[in-house]
């Protein structure tokens, strides 16, 4: 739904390794294949994590999640950052998967 395209998997394992763009990203399922676990897992387990994904518009990925109907966190906005001297505009919406991570998908402001 977020247009990542799988760039190879394991099944038996648990595992794809997904890219969009230039962001690549592997998943494991827990409790399948080889799982690095720090702590105990408690839902839901994206608590705090924001993943920022450069993209370069959001448009088609937004139709992708709505025609899925997928809920949006946060609506499609523009929004200026402070970096160092200057400001950077950007497009942005954020996303939340299954296990609660948000996924913050933002393009460069056209305009």
């Amino acid at each position: 739904m977020c247009r990542f395209e799988v760039l190879y998997d394991r099944p038996e394992e648990g595992f794809a390794y997904v890219a969009q763009g230039g962001a690549h990203v592997m998943l494991e399922q827990i409790g399948v294949g080889r799982n690095w676990l720090t702590g105990p897992l408690e839902r839901p387990l994206g608590r705090g994590v924001n993943f920022q994904i450069a993209v370069p518009e959001i448009g088609p990925i937004c139709s992708s999640l709505r025609d899925a109907g997928w809920p949006l966190f946060l609506e499609p906005e523009t929004k200026w950052y402070r970096t160092g001297d200057s400001e950077v505009g950007v497009e942005q919406f954020l996303v939340a998967d299954p296990d609660g991570h948000l996924l913050r998908f933002q393009a460069p402001h056209k305009g």
